[in-house]
Formats: C-alpha cells, structure tokens, sequence
C-alpha cells in the first residue's frame, strides 16, 4: 500500500517537527521543509498529495509559494491547505483565491485538530485521490475472492 505523501512547509522547527510526527502516526509519508523557497524545491520533486503550508516564512512566503505552485503545469493540481497564524478575513480570501483548497489558522486549533481535518480532507468524496483508492479496494476484494 503506498502511503499519501504530504510536504509540510513550516518554519516553526518545533511545530513543524510535531505537525509530522502526529502526521506519520496516522499513517502518511511525510516531509518537513523549514522555508519558502525549500518547500517549492521539495514539492516539486515530491509531487505530494497535499502541501501543507505555512505564510510567513524566510526567503519566500506562504502566498508566494502558493502562486508559484499554482502557475507551474507540473503541481498546479496539488491540493494546499494553507497551515498559519494569519486569520484576517483579508488573508484568508486571499489564500482561497490563490487556490488554497482550505485554510487553518494554528492559533485556534490544537495539533490532533489540524490532523483530523488532514484525514477528513483524505476522506472527503471530492478529493480525486479518494475516488481511486475506492476503486482499487474493489478490484482487490475481487482478486481476493
């Protein structure tokens, strides 16, 4: 079974070591970069199921990453939740608008809370990732049988 791969782009080391320990408990292929410009590095070598990225960050913030990510054909499917302390209505309709899929704000939520909403966000029926995971349990009941 190969396991979904999510990069995380926080420079808070000690968060971001946290988020991806929680997150690999749960089950997933997880990898931490400490800045903008790294993370854009790592994502599109990665090619992962999900970003999860922070704003404000050293030498390329969250924002700008997210345009970059969303202007190259290669990752501009990749589904971002943008992961920040920035909870103005302002930053968020801007990262909604930039083609975050969804947006936390780390202030009001605790670690176990940003990973229940990354495995719902797996679980959601939209997710295209879902779909064909579903598709390939089916064809290997019918193998088993």
């Amino acid at each position: 079974m190969v396991k979904t791969k999510i990069v995380l782009v926080e420079d808070d080391e000690i968060l971001g070591k946290v988020i991806k320990e929680e997150l690999k408990e749960a089950g997933f292929d997880v990898t931490h970069a400490i800045n903008g410009e790294d993370g854009l590095k790592t994502i599109k070598a990665k090619i992962p199921d999900l970003v999860l990225l922070d704003i404000i960050m050293p030498k390329k913030d969250g924002f700008a990453v997210l345009a970059d990510l969303k202007s190259f054909p290669g990752t501009q499917g990749i589904p971002v939740i943008m992961l920040t302390m920035l909870g103005s209505d302002e930053d968020i309709k801007k990262g909604l608008k930039l083609g975050a899929a969804d947006y936390i704000v780390k202030s009001q939520h605790a670690v176990e809370e940003i990973i229940e909403k990354v495995k719902d966000f797996f679980g959601s029926e939209a997710h295209p990732k879902r779909s064909y995971e579903k598709k390939s349990s089916k064809s290997e009941e019918k193998t088993a049988e």
